[in-house]
């Protein structure tokens, strides 16, 4: 979801999950600045007060829809997909494709 030069600027990276569970097992007092969707830090900030996590992103543009997928929504969109119905199609530039799909692979393969 970040260009390269982003993610190898952060002291950690990760998927959704990595960010929880790093921040779950950090000492008290310890600071984050996390660079994901609004909700999910405003909720990490709550659950872990003992904390200082903050948005990396002082203007805070939310995901206005990440936080509505489900597993429901999930399916809806697959069973489109293998009925050659393309729903909510994004269009990127060829590198960002390149390796949005790199990572997509991988997440797949696990």
């Amino acid at each position: 979801e970040c260009r390269r030069e982003v993610v190898e600027a952060a002291d950690l990276y990760g998927s959704t999950e990595y960010i929880i569970q790093q921040i779950e097992k950090a000492p008290a007092g310890s600071q984050w600045a996390v660079a994901t969707e609004i909700n999910l830090v405003h909720r990490l900030a709550k659950e872990h007060p003992e904390q200082f996590i903050f948005c990396l992103d002082p203007i805070v543009c939310p995901c206005s829809t990440m936080y509505r997928i489900h597993p429901a929504y999930l399916a809806w969109v697959l069973e489109g997909l293998v009925q050659d119905q393309v729903i909510n199609q994004v269009s990127v530039d060829e590198e960002i494709a390149h390796w949005a799909r790199v990572a997509l692979e991988r997440m797949l393969s696990l």
